[in-house]
């Protein structure tokens, strides 16, 4: 599914702060770009190089834990080759997040030698942190500072400003909203970021984005798909069969033992976003 689409969620505030990260990308030393490590391409804000310019860069990716980390591998080691410094971890269980610190001065070592030869002293680190929405920033930033620095939500536009933070002696941190890019021109990209809910649910019908989950599970995770919900066929022009599956199965039945078709949507999205359809990369290498 890579046809053009013309799907579309960019609020206000998105456009605020890109203009406000524009003008401040000078004050910066470093960026991370935080990635869903499920979508390791997909995630990623499209136009990222034209607003840091050719600031130094750590991709951070979240959810290690959730991840088909098989696939996932094969994205890192694509960003590496490249030259991106790539960053894996698990913000629930990972007790190593800190060595995104020691990470940054490896990356920073250059900056500080410069400033040494110029008889400067050694500064803190001003980071800034920027990824689509609901993609684990404000997770991150707490587990780094150990408190709670941000407010966290499940859901797009939790965080709609720009804001500095002080993460410790060696880091201040710009924290920034989730913003996407304008336009989001490739159908598959726009649909995986609906399922992760990094669009809001009413830009595409439940209904759709249910069943482009079951397709891609059944083409490329069947055992998961019939482990939650029984399925081992799936007709691609009737989803109707697999609904009444999941429907009877999980008990979404309404007046006269009718399966609810939108339960069933709202539980397949759910499954998914909370890890139930097991380990998962929507992005292929």
């Amino acid at each position: 599914m890579n046809e053009k689409t013309n799907i579309n969620f960019f609020p206000g505030h998105m456009n605020k702060a890109r203009k406000e990260i524009e003008e401040k990308i000078k004050l910066i030393d470093i960026v991370y770009e935080v990635v869903d490590a499920r979508m390791p391409y997909s995630f990623r804000i499209k136009d990222i190089d034209d607003l840091i310019k050719n600031k130094p860069k750590i991709m951070i990716m979240t959810k290690r834990d959730l991840c088909d980390l098989d696939r996932t591998n094969k994205w890192i080691s694509y960003y590496e080759e490249l030259g991106y410094k790539v960053f894996l971890t698990d913000l629930i269980n990972d007790k190593n997040v800190n060595k995104l610190i020691s990470l940054t001065d490896e990356v920073l070592t250059d900056l500080n030698n410069k400033r040494i030869e110029k008889g400067m002293e050694v500064r803190k680190y001003r980071a800034l942190i920027m990824g689509v929405p609901n993609v684990g920033k404000s997770t991150l930033i707490n587990k780094i500072t150990g408190r709670k620095a941000v407010n966290v939500g499940n859901k797009p536009g939790v965080t709609k400003d720009i804001s500095w933070i002080r993460i410790n002696d060696k880091l201040d941190l710009m924290d920034t909203p989730g913003i996407l890019w304008p336009k989001i021109d490739d159908q598959r990209v726009g649909y995986t970021l609906a399922c992760f809910s990094s669009i809001k649910d009413e830009i595409l019908p439940i209904d759709e984005v249910a069943c482009y989950i079951l397709k891609y599970l059944f083409d490329n995770y069947k055992e998961s798909l019939f482990n939650r919900y029984g399925i081992s066929s799936l007709d691609e022009e009737d989803y109707t069969e697999a609904y009444e599956i999941i429907g009877r199965k999980r008990g979404c039945l309404v007046k006269g033992n009718e399966v609810d078709y939108n339960k069933v949507s709202n539980i397949i999205i759910k499954d998914l976003r909370e890890g139930y359809l097991g380990k998962v990369t929507f992005d292929e290498k």
